[in-house]
Formats: structure tokens, C-alpha cells, sequence
């Protein structure tokens, strides 16, 4: 089997618009939870959404390549730039070389919407134009990207909900181990335009404290009332570790362990067994304990069941050792099908700098997760494993294992 490692991330969030943004939002604390008047005008319960900046493309594509792309597509564009910047791969190179595409996303909802409003007033074909087809497809992401880098590798989208990101990472990783790919670009997006999570808000999961937006999102905290969704994207770079050698990349972190898992009961209900599953699955995969990871970057999303029912599990593994625990979801929001991804890059970026994120607003814990060693406040140490969970509707878990490489 090849060893897999990550050469290149980018990142477009709620938190910052690359890595050097997120990382000091990480440190600090910082939350980019906001209120979004266009979803109380709309009709939405909760307004509470991270607040992620439009992408100015025009300078960097050409306008007969941004038609096609939905919000998240351009989201996903800025992320895989910068990732590829990083792994010192340019457009020479791809033209040149096999490199596949792995991308988390689970809807697109913008262009759908508009091509029923266009036919509903118009009732005419041909005034929807080339651009909204491709934008409205599953795998909108996935054909714009190998569209624009020129990648003519694996090419497909991952549609696994809330688990999307985390699960590109995971089949990313298999294909190269398994000889098939030298290099394949994985990652998640998720839009967050105001067609996005109406359906969503209509389940009433979302937090409505909306005199506080940055204080909404509380992980395993007694008082949490509920989510805050949030989007943009994610992206990296994975590599055979013989081919990064021989090219001469700077190795970022090696993904070491994949392990998934479906509940198998109700199509919005959690599991702790489902989740322990998938999270002994990548320790075994990565040879290792729990004993052996330093820090978990939860999936908690900052619902009442989920987070009790991931507490649980983790606990079952955990409880009463030294690992650190928190959810970078309090600052974030829940990132939904980006969110795997997103969190194996703010992972890394702890690994390079030696801090865990706090997990801000947990001010009091709730007893389901009192044996965890949760990290209220940053913590400055040193991280060279690292555990990333992802769990979604209708029982999709996936656990990816992460650690430095001398």
C-alpha cells in the first residue's frame, strides 16, 4: 500500500478567505456567525448563518468559464488555487500530468430555483441560456473544476450529506494507496445563498439566538438551542508520498487512517454506535490507538441529540485521557457539505503551529460530556495526531486520521 499525503489546502470561509486568515481565527477564537436579513425577508425561523464572502472572479476567469459555475463551484475554485499554489503545482503541470477530482457536495439549489421562476414567467427554453444546467447539477463542483486545472484523472462528485468532504478525503486517499492515481485534488462546498437551507430551516434544528450571532453555535454546552448553517470550501491536495518526494513538495500531513460507517435507523437520527464505528474503523486503519491522537476536531454541530449521541461515542474512546477535544464548528457554524474538508484543513493548520482551537461559547457542559477533555480556551501544544469526524442524514459516517511526518 502507497503512503498518502496532503502537499497543498485551500480554504474559503466564514473565518477567513485562505489559510493565513482562518489561522488567526482559529487561534483567537474568532466566530463568523452572522444574521442574514434576505432569510427573515424570505421566511426563514432563524436568520443565523456564517457570513461568507462572494469571490470576485472576474480578473481570474474568463466570462464563458464563470457562466457555469454555481456559488459554490467559484467558492471551490478559490480553495483548489490556493491549494494548488501551495503543492507548487501550476497550469504546466496539469496539462502535463493525471490529476483526479474528488469533491464533496450534496446540493445546488440557486440555479434550480431560478430555471422554475424563468419558465414560469417566460415558458420558454430558450431563454434559460447554457450556464444554468451546469450549474444546477450534483456534480457542478467536480465539472468546473476539471474544466478550469485542466484534470483528467478520477473524476467525481462525493454526495454523502454532512459527510461529503470528509469522505472525499477518505476515497482519495484509497485510490492512491491502491496505485491508481499519483495525485487527486479532494475537498468539499457548500452554498449559502438563501435557497440553500430552507428546507433545512423548516426541521427546526437551527438556532434562533439571534441577539447573539457570534455566541449561537455552542458544541456540547447545556444551553445550545440548535445549528448554524454555514458554507464556502475546502480543498486539498493528496499525493503519493514516493511521487511528492520525488518532485520535492513540502509535506504537510499524511492521511493515515479512513473509517466509515451507516446507521441504519432513522433517516435524521444519530448514532453513537454508528459513530464509534467509523472512528475505531480509522484507528485501525491508521495503526493506532486512541491513546495515540491528540486531538479530536468533533462533528458536533451544536444540536441536542448529535452532540450527546457524539459524546457518547467519544467518551466510549476518549473518556479520561489526555486527547483534546473540541468542535471548530463554534466558530464556523456547520459547513454542512464542506464541512469534513474544512475541518481536515483547520486540522493541519493546528498540526503546523502547535495549538488546538478552542470550543468557544461552552461556558457550561453538558454531562453527557463531562469525561471529555474539552478545550474551552486555545490551547497551545503541540498536535501530531489528529482524529476529524463527519457524520450526516440518513446515517453517513466517516473518520478520517491525520499526522505530521518528521
Amino acid at each position: 500500500m502507497k503512503r498518502v499525503v496532503v502537499t497543498g489546502m485551500g480554504i474559503w470561509s466564514c473565518i477567513g478567505r485562505n489559510k493565513e486568515e482562518v489561522s488567526v481565527s482559529l487561534r483567537t477564537g474568532k466566530s463568523g456567525i452572522g444574521c442574514d436579513a434576505a432569510r427573515k425577508e424570505y421566511g426563514f425561523r432563524s436568520p443565523l448563518t456564517g457570513i461568507v464572502e462572494t469571490p470576485d472572479l472576474k480578473a481570474l476567469l474568463h466570462r464563458r468559464l464563470r457562466t457555469s459555475m454555481s456559488q459554490e463551484a467559484m467558492y471551490a475554485f478559490m480553495a483548489s488555487k490556493e491549494a494548488f499554489e501551495q503543492a507548487g503545482i501550476d497550469e504546466q503541470y496539469l496539462l502535463e500530468h493525471e490529476v483526479g477530482v474528488l469533491f464533496g457536495n450534496d446540493s445546488t439549489a440557486k440555479a434550480t430555483v431560478e430555471t422554475h421562476e424563468t419558465m414560469r414567467e417566460k415558458h420558454d427554453t430558450a431563454l434559460l441560456g447554457s450556464g444554468l444546467i451546469f450549474q444546477s447539477m450534483n456534480s457542478t463542483v467536480n465539472m468546473n473544476l476539471s474544466t478550469i486545472f485542466h484534470l483528467r484523472g478520477i473524476n467525481f462528485s462525493v454526495s454523502a450529506a454532512c459527510a461529503s468532504g470528509s469522505h472525499s478525503i477518505g476515497l482519495g486517499a484509497m485510490f492512491i494507496r491502491q496505485g491508481l492515481q499519483d495525485m487527486i485534488l479532494v475537498g468539499g462546498a457548500q452554498e449559502v445563498n438563501v435557497y440553500s437551507m430552507a428546507a433545512f430551516d423548516a426541521l427546526g434544528t437551527f438556532s434562533t439566538r439571534v441577539d447573539e450571532p457570534a455566541k449561537a453555535s455552542r458544541p456540547f454546552d447545556i444551553d445550545r438551542d440548535g445549528l448554524v448553517p454555514s458554507g464556502g470550501a475546502a480543498a486539498l491536495v493528496l499525493e503519493d508520498y514516493d511521487h511528492a518526494i520525488e518532485r520535492g513538495a513540502t509535506i504537510l500531513a499524511e492521511v493515515c487512517g479512513y473509517g466509515f460507517s451507516s446507521n441504519g435507523i432513522g433517516i435524521s437520527q444519530p448514532s453513537n454506535e454508528g459513530s464509534s464505528i467509523a472512528m475505531q474503523r480509522a484507528l485501525s486503519d491508521a495503526g493506532m490507538t486512541p491513546d495515540e491522537i491528540d486531538y479530536v476536531n468533533a462533528h458536533a454541530t451544536s444540536t441536542r441529540q448529535g452532540d450527546a449521541e457524539e459524546a457518547v461515542a467519544l467518551t466510549r474512546l476518549f473518556g479520561g485521557k489526555n486527547t483534546w477535544i473540541s468542535s471548530t464548528k463554534s466558530m464556523t457554524g456547520h459547513e454542512c457539505w464542506m464541512a469534513g474538508a474544512s475541518e481536515a484543513v483547520y486540522s493541519i493548520l493546528m498540526m503546523q503551529q502547535g495549538f488546538v482551537a478552542p470550543n468557544i461559547n461552552l461556558e457550561h457542559i453538558d454531562p453527557c460530556a463531562e469525561q471529555l477533555r474539552l478545550a474551552a480556551q486555545t490551547i497551545e501544544t503541540p498536535v501530531r495526531t489528529v482524529l476529524s469526524n463527519s457524520f450526516g442524514f440518513g446515517g453517513t459516517n466517516s473518520a478520517i486520521v491525520l499526522r505530521t511526518i518528521d
